[in-house]
């Protein structure tokens, strides 16, 4: 055999070996980039609790492990907790707890995190010392833009409910066959002015133990514009709010559609903060079916056993509770029978009132009724009536 035979024999052996040999450094370099990646992750996400602690919401896990390797990021929360405090730190207002958070992300898109939420959480009022248990079928979330600022963030829960915890007794409080909630920096938004386009969608939603009307399923699907931001690093709702108010921002409703068995509502407008932290603006509300609604309300009955004082402070502030029942039974005293034909006609009352209101109007091809819907300060209007009141966002 000749020396070039065996040089060549050589050369094809060592062939053999190159291919195992590149595979095995680039296992090795991989490995110590994942490592070194997932090292870099748990110190982004201590950085992040800590930014966030400052804010005032304290995250916690019993355990936490990092998995996955080697092509994705498998962060275990076991024990997790979230606890939002007051600036002088004395209160802790609210605390969740619940079993597990996973957060995944993979290697070749660290940007984009998405975790999954083990039921129940545990929900704590601080201040009434209130207990809420909050359960749900699948959750999940995601979020791309991180560690830096997200551009678009998703939420979902199928099959949520909720009940308060009465002793041993849990009390429903609300379900619904799903909620989404998302939100995306608007395109063309400036970084020092960012605008939020937000979708929250609610199916099959009913709210117990406030109104029989709203134990009713009912469809919500609500698109929105938040402006006045001047950054969304993370900060306690209330200094969020004063800058919102203070920056002349506002929430744009650019749509919002509910639709509760044949009666369906759609509402347009612009609302803001007034410099007492109260909503002010108007929304353009256009209701079909609203004749099906106003019995339901109940306000024959509520007539016949009294009105509450609570519900004529909402309704008509600075009349007594006392001082209707009197009339009514002066009115039967004068005209035996009189009041009692008052209150059975109080729902065509009310939707005559509303008729004065409102205009004549078609949605999705059924007859309705438009009318404008004010916030003055905290006061919710529908027309001269004052119907609600809602409290001081700070």
């Amino acid at each position: 055999m000749s020396n070039m035979t065996i040089a060549a024999g050589r050369r094809s052996r060592w062939g053999l070996f190159i291919a195992p040999v590149l595979l095995l450094i680039l296992a090795i370099a991989w490995s110590g980039f994942w490592f070194y990646a997932a090292s870099q992750a748990e110190a982004a996400a201590d950085a992040w609790r800590a930014q966030e602690a400052k804010s005032g919401r304290i995250y916690d896990c019993a355990k936490r492990s990092i998995a996955g390797f080697p092509f994705r990021f498998e962060v275990q929360c076991s024990g997790a907790s979230v606890a939002l405090v007051s600036q002088n730190a004395s209160k802790t207002p609210f605390t969740a707890k619940l079993d597990n958070i996973l957060v995944l992300a993979q290697v070749y898109d660290p940007k984009h995190v998405i975790a999954e939420f083990s039921a129940p959480a545990t929900l704590t009022d601080g201040v009434t010392q209130n207990t809420f248990v909050v359960n749900w079928s699948n959750g999940r979330s995601s979020v791309v833009g991180l560690p830096a600022i997200p551009e678009r963030a998703s939420i979902v829960f199928d099959d949520p409910s909720i009940v308060r915890l009465d002793g041993s007794v849990q009390v429903p409080l609300a379900r619904a066959k799903q909620i989404e909630l998302h939100g995306r920096i608007a395109d063309g938004s400036p970084a020092d002015h960012p605008v939020i386009e937000t979708v929250l969608q609610i199916a099959q939603g009913s709210i117990q133990g406030v109104h029989p009307l709203l134990a009713e399923p009912f469809e919500a699907d609500t698109r929105a514009k938040i402006t006045g931001l001047s950054d969304l690093t993370p900060k306690p709702w209330p200094q969020r709010f004063r800058e919102i108010q203070a920056a002349g921002g506002h929430i744009e409703i650019v749509q919002s559609r509910i639709q509760q068995g044949e009666m369906i509502a759609v509402a347009a407008g612009t609302l803001g903060l007034s410099a007492n932290g109260r909503l002010d603006g108007e929304l353009q509300m256009t209701v079909a079916g609203l004749e099906r609604v106003i019995p339901a309300l109940g306000i024959e009955k509520m007539l016949e056993e009294g009105v509450p004082q609570a519900t004529l402070d909402r309704v008509a502030p600075g009349v007594k509770s006392k001082d209707l029942n009197n009339l009514f039974g002066a009115l039967d005293r004068a005209v035996p029978g009189l009041g009692k034909v008052i209150k059975q006609n109080a729902n065509a009352g009310v939707a005559a009132g509303i008729n004065s209101i409102g205009t004549e109007s078609t949605l999705e091809g059924k007859k309705a009724r438009s009318f404008p819907l004010k916030f003055v300060d905290g006061a919710v209007l529908l027309g001269p009536v004052q119907v609600g009141q809602i409290p001081p966002l700070y």
